[in-house]
């Protein structure tokens, strides 16, 4: 069990927890509690699975993925919670707004549909005193990764995530899993050289 009780990264000892966060928080316990009840299968991810493993807490919003062929049961569930479902112009999402924060519910992550397959991957951790699945952070930082573009290539927000979470994750898999991206590609020629990750070793290094 990695998450006792809430705690906040990104505050000094002492400090009163933003109304942001507690807001946040509210929306992922009740959308996880909803989901947990009456189902379908979902999994807790992006920042805040990452925050479950020690890096700083998101103040945008909150992250689920369902598998695709759940998305429907997924928004009916949350309506019946509480929440007001906004289907968006991208295709693989739906936004579950409650008192004025955003859960993020994901069918697709980098163009994939979500399967069971992919929720099976999850680690089961209490969350805010919540039993859920939590998606491992190699998989998040992947998912991260490869969804760096042209259009969206913001390293400031994922470069302390990712530092908080280096003992964690499986550098090899990431670097496999995001070779066909020169973003990504240029995100872990910055994390090898401020020594955060575990760098592949050049040829030279190889032949001693």
């Amino acid at each position: 069990m990695l998450l006792n009780y809430p705690r906040t990264a990104v505050l000094t000892p002492g400090a009163p927890m933003p109304a942001r966060n507690e807001l946040l928080r509210a929306a992922l316990k009740s959308a996880a509690s909803a989901l947990k009840e009456h189902g379908p299968r979902f999994t807790l991810a992006g920042s805040y699975a990452l925050w479950v493993f020690g890096a700083p807490e998101p103040v945008h919003d909150v992250d689920f993925i369902v598998a695709e062929a759940d998305t429907e049961s997924a928004a009916t569930t949350l309506a019946k919670a509480g929440f007001a479902i906004e289907r968006t112009p991208e295709d693989w999402l739906f936004k579950a707004h409650l008192d004025d924060v955003v859960v993020d519910v994901l069918h697709q992550i980098n163009g994939t549909p979500v399967v069971d397959d992919d929720l099976d991957r999850a680690q089961e951790h209490d969350v805010l005193a919540i039993r859920m699945p939590v998606l491992p952070p190699t998989l998040v930082v992947t998912q991260k990764l490869r969804a760096l573009g042209e259009h969206y290539c913001d390293f400031t927000s994922l470069l302390p995530a990712v530092r908080a979470v280096r003992e964690r994750v499986d550098w090899d898999e990431i670097r496999s899993a995001t070779s066909d991206n020169d973003f990504a590609a240029a995100f872990l020629l910055l994390v090898d050289r401020l020594a955060i990750s575990t760098p592949t070793p050049s040829i030279d290094e190889e032949k001693e």
